[in-house]
């Protein structure tokens, strides 16, 4: 096999056109049998082999910086650049599903948020001129996908500004990103797809003018010194070229050939330059082609000639919350959904089904999307977004200043809330309960089962004059946890025997942790401590309840599935101070810092948040209080 002798891109030299093409039929092989096994982004890698080949032909990595929007497309780099062992991809130990530096020096970015590239190559084109470093280039490839996001057209409107700095941009477009990529930048870029190239118009024009006397040489010079206005008419990729960049495709980008010689005619050019290049995402295997919803943008584990799932997925919470979703729709004709570009993966595709005109992509602009909202809600509507937990981070101004500022009534649902494992640190939803603490009048729910998420949904979308965020886990929903009774707007989920006068311990369940929270007061009364549970069900603002149950107990314990720092534990404490009460608190989260990609239920032992490491902790502190804690080893816990 040709892959087998490929340790790095300078090997790629060797090859001949007809090698380069069975190098690609190989890599796409590869692919669809490693990824069947493991999951991950199978359709966009398979959409990119023949433009990462010709990219590292090209370019001279990593002395040339070869860059990748959201990095999702990057299994493709891997292999060229010496990384072939896919068995444990995505899982611990393993390689990463995106770029990681800590894998290779050729790897740039690994942030995987998107629309971020060409403010990265910007930078890095500056930084070549400051240092007169002549030889060395860069090259971002972007989606046609991430051309929606904002911040790719204000580092487009800094990119153009120099147009004697160096920087190739590749348009990958393929006509979507997860789904079909929408919007207006979508129908230029469909324009010039279906358009006829100039150049061959110019090619039939001049045979016919050159054969008619007198005026037909003149006439047809004429007309070529008008290239740019008649290029317009003909492919009107004038919107780049007013920016002040150099265009050149559309290019077939599944033809190395074609795609080297682009890329080349970029390189030499001393400017900003952008290859245009048409890909066909999922390429070559076909249950990605006929599967309409993400020609398999991410899968799990399949069957490699059906594409069929392995195992039948239980229901997850994304599924309870678009079934919700329609509910709402049929009840409730001023519900409105809004997603940014995830229709299918946030669960609002159900929705969109039932109720087309009620329905709203704005691309990848998450900001955009908040403010959209917050004048849906000005309007008279309610607007649901649902987005990814990691993603809200990137519209926090506008949920603060448009939304919040506005009291406007605007449902914010965040998919994949807290761990979430294999996509690694950026898609960890591990921040909003902290950063959205300090928006003033937002509510925060974090149901911990299905009937909660469908209860809270409701509550949440009752709100007419603030914010409200329902959050949520990523995954299989767990079994029901019925509450034993009510404290405030607070479910008790457990409480100590009849005769226990003050508990020891008030243990504060979020969200999906319930089963857990449940699991460590069962070894805390196996250790003669008396525990209560209780969720608050919204975790912002803290229950007016909470002070005055707090102060009947010996220890606060609150347990989260989000970063400590800031979180719920930190505004239970303020709480727990402003009303007098003094009582020990521990809380525990996520551990401020980046997460490697590993399996849930690896991270959360990896970061002691489980219930065996918590209630050993429990334990010692309560036997510290006990005044044990010097006299005698604490209990230990199985």
């Amino acid at each position: 096999m040709l892959l087998t002798r490929i340790k790095g891109p300078r090997d790629l030299d060797r090859l001949s056109q007809e090698e380069l093409e069975q190098l690609a039929a190989e890599i796409r092989s590869f692919l669809v049998d490693a990824v069947s096994k493991t999951g991950g982004h199978l359709g966009p890698n398979l959409g990119v082999v023949e433009l990462t080949i010709a990219l590292h032909r090209v370019f001279e990595s990593p002395k040339d910086k070869v860059l990748f929007d959201t990095g999702h497309q990057a299994y493709v780099h891997k292999l060229l650049t010496g990384r072939q062992d896919f068995g444990n991809l995505r899982s611990k130990g393993g390689l990463s599903g995106y770029p990681s530096r800590a894998e290779s020096e050729h790897d740039v970015i690994e942030n995987s948020h998107a629309s971020t590239v060409l403010g990265w190559a910007d930078g890095l084109a500056k930084a070549n001129e400051v240092l007169g470093r002549e030889d060395h280039h860069v090259a971002a490839v972007i989606g046609d996908g991430a051309l929606t996001g904002g911040m790719a057209w204000e580092a487009l409107n800094n990119i153009a500004a120099a147009k004697d700095r160096p920087l190739v941009i590749v348009v990958n477009d393929n006509e979507r990103s997860y789904g079909p990529t929408i919007g207006g930048l979508a129908n230029h870029l469909a324009t010039l797809r279906t358009t006829d190239g100039y150049e061959r118009f110019l090619a039939r024009g001049k045979d016919l003018l050159e054969r008619t006397p007198v005026v037909g040489k003149p006439l047809y010079e004429t007309l070529h010194g008008a290239k740019k206005g008649l290029k317009d008419f003909i492919a009107p990729q004038g919107m780049f070229e007013d920016l002040g960049l150099k265009y050149i495709g559309p290019i077939d980008g599944h033809d190395i050939e074609a795609l080297e010689s682009a890329l080349t005619r970029a390189k030499r050019f001393s400017g900003p330059v952008i290859v245009h290049c048409l890909t066909q995402k999922g390429r070559g295997y076909t249950p990605a082609l006929e599967h309409e919803a993400d020609r398999f943008h991410a899968v799990g584990v399949i069957h490699p000639d059906t594409g069929l799932p392995v195992k039948t997925a239980a229901a997850s919470w994304t599924s309870v919350f678009a079934d919700e979703m329609v509910k709402l729709g049929h009840d409730r004709p001023d519900i409105v959904g809004i997603t940014a570009a995830m229709l299918h993966p946030v669960g609002l595709n159900k929705f969109a089904e039932a109720f087309p005109d009620r329905i709203y992509d704005v691309g990848i602009a998450e900001q955009h999307g908040a403010t959209s909202a917050a004048g849906l809600a000005t309007g008279g509507v309610h607007p649901v977004f649902a987005v990814y937990a990691t993603f809200l981070n990137r519209a926090f101004d506008q949920v603060l200043m448009d939304v919040a500022l506005h009291k406007c009534g605007v449902t914010f649902v965040l998919d994949r809330a807290g761990v979430t494992g294999d996509d690694g640190a950026s898609h960890n939803g591990m921040w909003d309960m902290s950063i959205l603490q300090v928006v003033p009048g937002l509510r925060l729910a974090a149901p911990r089962d299905a009937e909660q998420l469908r209860a809270q949904l409701r509550e949440a979308v009752e709100v007419k004059d603030a914010p409200t965020v329902v959050r949520y886990s990523k995954g299989v929903v767990g079994p029901a946890v019925p509450a034993v009774g009510r404290i405030g707007g607070m479910d008790v989920l457990r409480t100590p025997a009849p005769e226990v006068t003050r508990p020891d311990v008030l243990l504060v369940s979020v969200g999906a942790l319930a089963p857990m929270c449940l699991e460590i007061a069962d070894l805390l009364d196996k250790q003669g401590i008396s525990t209560t549970v209780v969720d608050p069900r919204w975790v912002k603002p803290v229950d007016e309840a909470m002070a005055p149950l707090a102060d009947r107990h010996r220890v606060v314990v609150t347990v989260e599935d989000n970063g400590r720092t800031g979180g719920v534990g930190a505004a239970v404490a303020q709480a727990l101070r402003d009303a007098g009460v003094d009582v020990p608190l521990r809380d525990f989260g996520i551990p401020q810092r980046f997460l490697d990609h590993a399996l849930r239920k690896e991270i959360m032992a990896e970061i002691g948040l489980t219930a065996p490491d918590i209630a050993r902790q429990v334990t010692g502190l309560v036997a510290k209080l006990d005044g044990r804690y010097d006299s005698e080893p604490a209990a230990t816990v199985d």
